[in-house]
């Protein structure tokens, strides 16, 4: 037993380091296409609504980001030109978002990067099963902890 939960605390740990390194990845890259003004976590914030016009609250809800991190970054994204925003007619405090041109620009780049490793590193690993097994391991760690915060033990 003991041996599962040193692989267990490994394994958070590798998740914690690895999100931080991605991170690292994109702020990289945001300097090799030359934006300067966001930063990782705000990049990430304009993959992850990409194409769609989205509710803010919805982006709390599909777990990406905390509440006020999302308000904070939705702010600076419109400052600076990435995000156009529009309050709902029938409820003022919902906002929706979607990307503005500067914004398909970025998220562009992220989406070639994203490619441009996923090659690298299938050929690294030699098969692409093999990122398709770590992101089912994944999946379910995820399903186990979601289960957690809702049900406890």
């Amino acid at each position: 037993m003991f041996q599962v939960s040193k692989e267990y605390i490994q394994l958070t740990l590798l998740i914690e380091r690895l999100h931080r390194r991605f991170l690292d990845v994109l702020r990289t890259e945001l300097k090799r296409i030359g934006v300067r003004d966001i930063n990782g976590v705000q990049a990430l914030v304009l993959a992850n609504i990409g194409d769609e016009e989205i509710v803010i609250r919805d982006l709390v809800e599909r777990g990406y980001y905390q509440g006020s991190n999302v308000s904070y970054n939705n702010k600076k994204l419109t400052d600076y030109g990435y995000l156009d925003q529009e309050r709902a007619q029938h409820d003022k405090r919902s906002v929706t978002v979607k990307l503005t041109d500067k914004g398909r620009q970025v998220v562009t780049g992220i989406r070639e990067l994203e490619e441009k490793n996923g090659i690298k590193y299938a050929d690294a690993v030699g098969e692409v099963g093999a990122i398709s097994h770590a992101t089912d391991v994944l999946r379910k760690l995820e399903r186990t902890w979601d289960e957690y915060t809702r049900y406890g033990d």
